[in-house]
């Protein structure tokens, strides 16, 4: 890992995975505070002199450019490509994308439903529909490259890094052999023959023979005869493996696996146009024995609901998935040379959040603080102070980084939490009420936000006063909600009181005094015509 941040500002912070072509690290933006995954190349593949890694690093930005021009939701945006200054390493940076490869769910004895596994490859098909229009070819297709999406998105990952390690710079690997994933090779690119988007429509084949039937189409005691096979040996019929494979996609996946690119579909298009009969129709709901693994992502959704919004923020507080249920007592007495190492932890990750906050780094603090919440809540309990203030800390790094709808569950379950160890009128829990309002009113819940601002400045009135501080900032709110909700009068109702107690407490200078005098001057001209 390097001692420095890449380009001065990718910061490789945690390993996700490796392969034969490299290591995906999770990595910080420092420039534009944003979460990316970086691909590191493996040293072996690199060239060797600074005359060939010249060379090598002018293919790898004409690959990542070309890679960029495939617009498509399916495929991680790139960012950026990276040689560093030894000359050692390649660093593409692309978007983060949370999602579980389709490894995770390939099964001998579990397979997958049929209508889930062509919903993937029909996916899969889309994202090389556009990549081969570019054109790109893949090269390297295979489960471990296919993620799912929480929303049942398929995202195909690796374009073009197969295609910069097969330059005339860097045409094999240090083994000597071709480069790709053997139980996914075509046989063109076993032989060392021309790459097509052909290429692509076998490996696909070959990925939704594996999904269908939960095994490799190939097993082999070597690499070199498990090539062999893919040049030579007859894929068996899936129907043979698995009878409830309907008979025409049974014929698409042995079209799709024959040996010669020149015999295969025409183009992925023909290949989607077959998958579609068994594409489950819009509105169509699961059948019984339809449903994917339990807990995983559906990519059939797409299908049953085409373009259906995103789903709704849950409207009650449900407890953060890394942290305990509320009451839970710590699961074992901590030592005092435990708890005094806690301490130090705990003090290292506060005074590294602060710093990332004074940086202006939000996304990046909400991670620091996010890695203490779980060893901490098992040691000391969920609702301990310093647990509930990391929570907090990450609400608000995620609500000041713009990611409301993340930091918006976390305000209610410590509004909640606050609420039920000190009282509803806890300063503590009115702050999280209020932050969780405020992040209702930016997802565009605005009815929603402003009766809980109001709920909120209820008792702040009545445990503080009506310009306390926090009352002021949510009248302010509460004004500027009524006037984006279409309601201008009452909005000029509200800002014309919170204008004139500004003023009287704290004199016409007050920041919240000169912003409601600027809207106020405005709301005149439009409703009084002044």
């Amino acid at each position: 890992m390097p001692d420095r941040p890449i380009a001065g500002r990718y910061e490789l912070l945690e390993q996700l995975g490796n392969g034969g072509m490299g290591d995906v690290w999770r990595g910080y933006d420092a420039v534009l505070d944003r979460p990316v995954a970086v691909k590191r190349i493996r040293p072996q593949a690199v060239a060797a002199t600074p005359q060939l890694a010249e060379e090598l690093e002018r293919c790898f930005r004409r690959e990542a450019r070309i890679t960029a021009r495939i617009q498509h939701p399916g495929v991680p945006q790139v960012y950026d490509a990276v040689l560093d200054s030894t000359y050692e390493h390649l660093f593409l940076v692309m978007e983060l994308v949370e999602g579980v490869p389709l490894t995770r769910y390939v099964h001998e004895e579990r397979p997958l439903p049929v209508s889930w596994a062509v919903a993937v490859a029909a996916q899969v098909a889309t994202v090389l529909s556009y990549a081969h229009d570019v054109p790109v070819v893949h090269r390297d297709l295979k489960p471990s490259n296919i993620l799912v999406a929480r929303d049942g998105t398929v995202k195909v990952l690796d374009f073009g890094v197969a295609a910069i390690l097969q330059t005339d710079v860097t045409r094999l690997t240090a083994s000597g052999r071709p480069i790709g994933t053997h139980q996914y090779m075509s046989p063109e690119q076993v032989r060392g023959t021309r790459v097509t988007p052909r290429t692509d429509l076998y490996a696909l084949g070959c990925v939704l023979h594996e999904l269908l039937c939960g095994k490799p189409l190939f097993s082999a005691r070597s690499d070199f005869e498990l090539m062999d096979r893919h040049v030579r040996a007859a894929p068996t019929p899936l129907r043979r493996l698995r009878a409830d494979v309907p008979e025409e996609l049974e014929a698409l996946v042995l079209h799709l696996l024959r040996k010669t690119p020149e015999s295969r579909p025409v183009d992925v298009q023909e290949v989607y146009e077959r998958l579609m009969p068994f594409l489950p129709a819009p509105g169509e709901s699961s059948a019984l024995g339809e449903a994917g693994p339990p807990g995983a992502p559906d990519p059939t959704g797409l299908y049953r609901r085409p373009y259906a919004p995103r789903a709704r923020v849950e409207s009650r507080p449900r407890v953060a998935p890394d942290t305990a249920a509320p009451g839970q007592v710590a699961e074992y007495v901590v030592s005092p040379p435990e708890r005094e190492l806690l301490r130090a932890q705990l003090r290292e990750v506060d005074e590294h959040y602060i710093a990332l906050m004074e940086e202006e780094r939000y996304t990046q603090a909400a991670e620091v603080a996010g890695e203490m919440i779980e060893p901490l809540a098992r040691a000391l309990g969920a609702e301990n102070k310093a647990v509930l203030r990391l929570r907090r800390r990450r609400a608000v790094s995620r609500q000041l980084a713009g990611d409301h709808r993340a930091a918006l569950p976390e305000f209610e379950a410590l509004a909640e939490a606050y609420g039920r160890i000190n009282g509803p009128t806890d300063e503590a829990a009115r702050d999280c009420r209020a932050q969780a309002a405020r992040c209702r009113g930016e997802l565009g819940q605005v009815t929603e936000a402003l009766a809980e601002l109001q709920g909120v400045l209820e008792v702040e009135r009545a445990v503080e006063s009506d310009v306390s501080d926090a009352a002021v900032e949510l009248r302010r709110d509460i004004g500027m909600l009524l006037l984006s909700q279409g309601s201008p009068e009452e909005a000029r109702a509200c800002l014309e009181a919170l204008y004139e107690d500004v003023v009287l407490v704290h004199g016409p200078s007050h920041d919240v005094a000169v912003e409601a005098a600027e809207v106020l001057a405005m709301l005149r001209r439009e409703l009084d015509g002044e």
